[in-house]
């Protein structure tokens, strides 16, 4: 009676205890499920760090071969500025250039005492002994011509220790024959410039020592400031150290008759022309003073003269600077006997006595400018010129040439760097010493080139 009570008691423990064992055993699969997917996250997480491991080694490697290549990559070469542009060309032990300008004149002018004839230089350029007197007023006339365009040619080189350059330059401002307008307009070229240096010596035809260059008005007229203005090319000796300059010059004697009439070109010198130069430059502008010493001669045996004389002369001139990038330039220039240098060879050296001898002739001549820059590439200069001469008229004659003077305005535009075109009105009159006058209004216009 009591056995089936035991086993009752223990089957009613173990069903009892079935639901924790079932518990239990849930709990458990449980737990070993989650710590596979711990795993297997774990895993798939080295997976990762792996991949990306390897994907860091072949990227640093890629990285190393790009820093390989670029360090055993040429270093690129540096843009630097242009070269400077070279100029002429070697032959030899020289360099040799070649330059020049074109130029094209439109000249319109009026005279009050009668027109030049055809082909007159005076129709190109402003020659003060040649303006009209007596003559009969015409309207204006218009001249065209290029034949101010000029070249030269320059060699420059060290021979044998010694420095030695050369310049040849000419134009084309002379006409054959008459001048020929009708046709062809044809001109010759003429010698300007022909000199050698070596070292401190030129030897050959260039602007005489007596004159200064440096100090020319800008103008579109060939000469401008003609009337007070040194001027002269010939052959010459000079030798030149440091601002000083001497020249023995080529001699020639211009001569008035007596009582007055045509000029008389003598060629009786013995003797050459002595000039002797100083220039000074200095921040503010270039001074120079120059003078001349020179003997006069004329001979003619068929009537019996043979006369000579002593002249000289002594020329100041100076650019000074005025602002930033104006300035006035002055030339002033006196002495006896040196007619044939001043003025285009408005007066003569000398006049012929009654005797037979050479008595010489005074004059006073010079310049002033003023150029003003108005605006990059616009400019403009304002210039008055004069010469007056000390003639004995009782030897001269009243026809003799007794003063000049010009007044001229410009305008003159560069567009270009060489190229320039401008602008310019004149007025120029020249008297007698009877009292005669003409004058000559002028307009030019003018384009240049240079190269």
């Amino acid at each position: 009676m009591g056995r089936p009570r035991l086993l009752g008691g223990a089957a009613a423990a173990a069903l009892l205890l079935t639901p924790g064992a079932v518990l239990a055993q849930n709990a458990d699969a449980a737990l070993e499920a989650r710590i596979a997917q711990l795993e297997a996250e774990l895993n798939s997480l080295k997976s990762e760090v792996a991949a990306a491991r390897t994907q860091q080694a072949s990227q640093n490697q890629a990285m190393s071969q790009d820093i390989i290549r670029l360090e055993t990559r040429p270093a690129p070469t540096p843009v630097s500025a242009p070269a400077p542009r070279e100029e002429g060309f070697r032959i030899g032990d020289h360099t040799v250039k070649f330059g020049g300008f074109i130029k094209a004149d439109a000249v319109a002018s009026s005279y009050s005492g009668g027109d030049p004839a055809n082909g007159d230089a005076l129709r190109d350029y402003h020659l003060p002994g040649s303006i009209p007197i007596g003559g009969a007023d015409e309207d204006t006339a218009a001249d065209f011509n290029a034949r101010q365009t000029r070249f030269w040619l320059t060699t420059d080189g060290t021979v044998a220790g010694h420095k030695v350059a050369t310049r040849l330059e000419m134009d084309f401002q002379t006409l054959p024959g008459s001048g020929d307008q009708r046709t062809t307009s044809g001109s010759n070229p003429a010698l300007r410039r022909a000199f050698v240096t070596v070292d401190n010596w030129l030897i050959g035809q260039e602007w005489t020592n007596f004159q200064n260059t440096a100090v020319l008005p800008e103008s579109a007229d060939f000469i401008g400031a003609a009337e007070g203005t040194v001027f002269a090319r010939q052959a010459q000796v000079r030798y030149t150290r440091g601002p000083f300059s001497v020249s023995l010059e080529n001699p020639e004697t211009t001569v008035t008759p007596f009582g007055g009439g045509t000029r008389i070109v003598a060629d009786d010198n013995s003797l050459p022309d002595l000039t002797a130069r100083y220039a000074i430059s200095r921040p503010w502008g270039d001074v120079q003073l120059a003078g001349l010493l020179r003997q006069l001669k004329y001979q003619n045996p068929a009537t019996n003269i043979d006369g000579s004389a002593t002249g000289w002369g002594l020329s100041a001139s100076a650019k000074f600077k005025v602002g930033a990038q104006d300035d006035v330039r002055l030339m002033l220039t006196g002495g006896e006997g040196i007619g044939r240098y001043v003025g285009l060879n408005f007066s003569n050296d000398a006049v012929l006595t009654a005797s037979g001898e050479l008595e010489t002739i005074g004059i006073v001549a010079g310049f002033a400018a003023y150029r003003h820059v108005w605006a990059p590439g616009w400019r403009s200069s304002l210039v008055w010129s004069a010469q007056k001469v000390d003639n004995d008229v009782l030897l001269t004659g009243t026809g003799a040439n007794a003063s000049a003077q010009s007044l001229h305005a410009n305008l003159i535009w560069t567009p270009l760097a060489g190229f320039d075109v401008g602008a310019e009105v004149m007025f120029a009159d020249r008297e007698l010493e009877s009292g005669l006058d003409g004058d000559m209004t002028r307009l030019i216009l003018f384009a240049k080139y240079g190269f």
